[in-house]
């Protein structure tokens, strides 16, 4: 349960102000049809998280625990400081001819999300927890709480949500994760 909570609240908190979430907010003004959007959401984040989830737990399989706790203590560490950088949408893959509302989410989500905050982070709990399904099943939740409302309530409520003090918890979480590895890996024998 602690795998799950911790991934969900990690993920959501980090995913405010994300370029994942701008996204959201772009395909729901633009296509106006949020149950495929919502689901082209899902669908995508679940098969990126499950990938660099299970990317998260092979790194355990070749690293010893030392090593680990100070590779997942410096990752969490340097997560707390990039998340305090705001990101901007960018050229994100925008919809092509012949697919549907979902087949676009889906597509400009899972492209959106690579090498992103939220995917890294889903790599390093993934590291540090032993239950792969409690962590994807928490960042995937995490990821639609944060997104959902944005779909369904659109750009009134992203205005709403102070952004610098989300991401200074978020950041402050991260870096409470990291000191906690990394105090663990002072313990640890080589």
């Amino acid at each position: 349960m602690e795998a799950f909570l911790i991934s969900a609240g990690v993920v959501a908190l980090a995913e405010i102000g994300d370029k994942t979430q701008l996204l959201s907010l772009v395909l729901a003004a633009r296509f106006r049809k949020p149950i495929p959007i919502v689901a082209g959401i899902f669908a995508a984040t679940l098969l990126n998280h499950g990938l660099a989830g299970a990317l998260g737990a092979y790194v355990t399989t070749w690293l010893g625990p030392r090593m680990l706790a100070w590779v997942l203590g410096a990752s969490f560490l340097l997560m707390a400081a990039w998340i305090l950088v705001p990101d901007k949408l960018g050229d994100q893959p925008g919809a092509k001819k012949g697919l549907g509302v979902f087949a676009t989410t889906v597509t400009a989500f899972f492209m959106a999300e690579m090498g992103d905050k939220t995917q890294i982070a889903t790599v390093a709990l993934a590291a540090k927890y032993p239950s792969l399904l409690a962590v994807v099943a928490g960042t995937t939740f995490g990821m639609m709480l944060a997104n959902v409302p944005v779909v369904f309530l659109g750009d009134g409520f992203a205005k709403k949500i102070p952004l610098k003090l989300v991401r200074g918890m978020a950041s402050l979480l991260f870096a409470a994760l990291g000191i906690v590895a990394l105090w663990h890996g002072i313990g640890k024998p080589g």
